[in-house]
């Protein structure tokens, strides 16, 4: 493992030991690091009225986009189970919104990083903001 991903790794688990899951009690952390370095990490937060469940990544976002950072050079998604857990459909388009397709994303389980992979993989083809002719990022 990278050095560089430890922090991100520690403030991750830190987070999914934070998760509010009383309804699947699928606990999930994320850390995204901006291109500023900055380090946000966010924990999802089920909701009795599950479309309103707010994903790990996120919460993530919202922590770096609050701090003033809009860009995403890195990500981790830690579970605590035995599976490989890609992000769903909408945290995908959600990091597509302030990553490239590049961006590394890290998928990491109780014994560590499980897959490294990147957002263009987990999201060919991304609606982003380019479509409505926002200037690149």
């Amino acid at each position: 493992m990278h050095n560089a991903l430890q922090p991100m790794l520690d403030l991750a688990r830190r987070a999914l030991a934070n998760a509010h899951a009383p309804y699947s009690r699928f606990r999930v952390g994320a850390c995204v690091r901006a291109a500023s370095g900055g380090l946000f990490a966010g924990c999802n937060v089920e909701n009795s009225s599950h479309p309103v469940t707010q994903c790990a990544e996120a919460t993530a976002i919202g922590a770096m986009v609050t701090a003033g950072d809009r860009e995403i050079v890195e990500v981790v998604i830690v579970t605590e189970g035995a599976e490989l857990c890609p992000p769903c459909g909408r945290c995908r388009q959600q990091l597509a919104e302030f990553a490239g397709a590049g961006t590394r994303v890290h998928l990491v389980g109780p014994q560590g990083v499980r897959l490294s992979t990147t957002l263009g993989e987990l999201l060919p083809m991304a609606f982003g903001p380019d479509a409505f002719g926002a200037p690149p990022r």
